[in-house]
């Protein structure tokens, strides 16, 4: 192959729409627009959501209301009843939890919560522990320790 020869691959060069330069091209006449209305205008036209004066659809629906909060603090839970059979002689910490799998992995901070029993003492190591949890661990002759990253 020369490089005379060279073409580039088909559909990587488009040519630009000429609008509004006639029929024969395709985009003549409102030039893409349709009839007439504030979208035909130029300018910006209506701001997005907005119905012409019915009531717009995120304020029809209640569960859309209001704004999600990007600072909320999410956490990984973990229920004291699914660590019952994972004890050992060993504390359980964040990394040996995502190594069995109970967390996906140690983006979020993880909260111990207290549905469940827990029958054996085990030391425990989590970024939070609900009031039960906490209860729960220290009267089955465990710790519960609250590290902080």
């Amino acid at each position: 192959m020369m490089e005379h020869q060279i073409k580039p691959r088909s559909g990587s060069r488009r040519r630009r729409r000429r609008i509004g330069r006639g029929n024969a091209g395709g985009q003549g006449t409102y030039s893409g627009k349709g009839l007439n209305g504030q979208k035909s205008r130029s300018g910006k036209g209506p701001r997005p959501g907005f119905e012409g004066g019915q009531l717009p659809l995120i304020k029809r629906l209640p569960e859309r209301r209001g704004f999600t909060n990007i600072f909320k603090e999410r956490y990984s839970l973990i229920n004291v009843g699914e660590l019952e059979s994972y004890i050992g002689d060993k504390p359980i910490t964040k990394e040996m939890l995502r190594d069995l799998g109970l967390v996906k992995n140690l983006k979020h901070p993880i909260k111990i919560l207290g549905d469940g029993d827990l029958t054996k003492a085990v030391i425990i190591q989590a970024d939070k522990f609900s009031g039960t949890a906490k209860k729960k661990i220290e009267e089955a002759g465990g710790k519960a320790e609250e590290i902080s990253n």
